[in-house]
């Protein structure tokens, strides 16, 4: 995958790969016959997948290497997916206009190649599209990724566009009470499947959800400890929450002690743009802004806060209807 190349001139070798064909022309290409590269494409999805959460620095390359294989070789039922993990990637990046148009190409190439990859392709869209498109209606394509997933046994995907669905409602501002009993259910699925991730990171969001509603209720997780030594992704998603809830009860030390932790691990997890990205832009730039007002180290800090300020008006530009109040609360 000739990873010593940086991931940028990874990115611009494969825009400029793509600006060569039409959009049109990508999705008239020829179906792929031969069996080893349909293989190969199948082991890169794989490979795809795994890496998003433990090594991203890695995603591009085998984007690239399926974009190459599928122009090159042709399209195979896996093509999407390379499609959808670059339109994810740079979007994440900062280049939503040209991620939003793979996303689209990847959901479109569905209808020529088949919907073995779907319930994968459809959930990282949707990813994507709420932050062009109004939250409320997007969050709703996570439904079709689910039905897709189950239709071909894909129970990971099912399983991950449903608590992606739970992470759209709840920056989509749904009542905590309704947040609190669809949590409960996403976790007697995950533990009917057995995915302890997902058990973690639901059962880290539930635990906010009943402190701000006043419950008395204990959350215990016993697999959490283990999970974050060893998972980079839950340890974000832990470093955050505790930095999300410290910051909400204004427990200034902790709050500050856990966004610190936060930032430390961020660029380490996740390639792909997701919708945590959002609370992560809002909430780690109110607490930079407060730690600011408050510290010795206030040039830090503040670059911190502008960092996330500039980031939502990015978003914005794209959808003032989930952004726009985002971004004037930081300003």
């Amino acid at each position: 995958l000739q990873e010593s190349r940086s991931t940028e001139a990874c990115i611009q070798e494969t825009m400029t790969l793509l600006s060569t064909r039409t959009d049109d022309e990508i999705l008239n290409t020829r179906q792929m016959t031969d069996p080893t590269m349909i293989i190969a494409m199948k082991f890169l999805t794989k490979l795809e997948s795994g890496m998003c959460q433990i090594k991203p620095r890695s995603v591009p390359f085998v984007t690239q290497k399926m974009i190459e294989l599928s122009l090159a070789k042709g399209m195979s039922p896996m093509s999407p997916i390379g499609f959808v993990y670059f339109g994810s990637f740079i979007s994440k990046r900062g280049d939503l206009s040209s991620g939003y148009r793979y996303v689209k190409l990847a959901l479109s190439l569905l209808d020529k190649v088949g919907a073995e990859s779907a319930g994968e392709v459809i959930c990282i869209a949707t990813q994507v599209k709420i932050f062009v498109e109004p939250i409320q209606a997007a969050l709703e394509h996570h439904n079709d990724g689910y039905a897709a997933s189950m239709v071909t046994g894909d129970v990971f995907n099912a399983l991950l566009n449903t608590i992606l669905k739970r992470g759209c409602m709840y920056v989509a501002g749904v009542k905590l009470q309704t947040m609190r009993e669809e949590y409960e259910k996403f976790f007697r699925l995950a533990k009917e499947n057995n995915h302890s991730i997902f058990l973690v990171q639901v059962k880290q969001v539930q635990r906010d959800v009943l402190r701000l509603i006043g419950s008395d209720e204990e959350v215990t997780i016993p697999e959490e400890e283990k999970l974050i030594a060893s998972n980079n992704s839950v340890l974000k998603t832990f470093c955050f929450r505790k930095a999300y809830i410290s910051f909400m009860f204004r427990s200034y030390d902790d709050a500050k002690e856990y966004v610190s932790k936060f930032y430390e691990c961020r660029e380490n997890a996740w390639a792909n743009l997701m919708v945590t990205h959002v609370n992560h832009a809002l909430y780690t730039g109110l607490i930079s802004f407060w730690v600011a007002r408050k510290s010795r180290d206030a040039q830090c800090w503040f670059a911190r806060g502008n960092e996330s300020k500039l980031t939502l008006k990015r978003w914005a530009e794209s959808s003032r209807w989930t952004f726009e109040n985002k971004w004037y609360l930081l300003e």
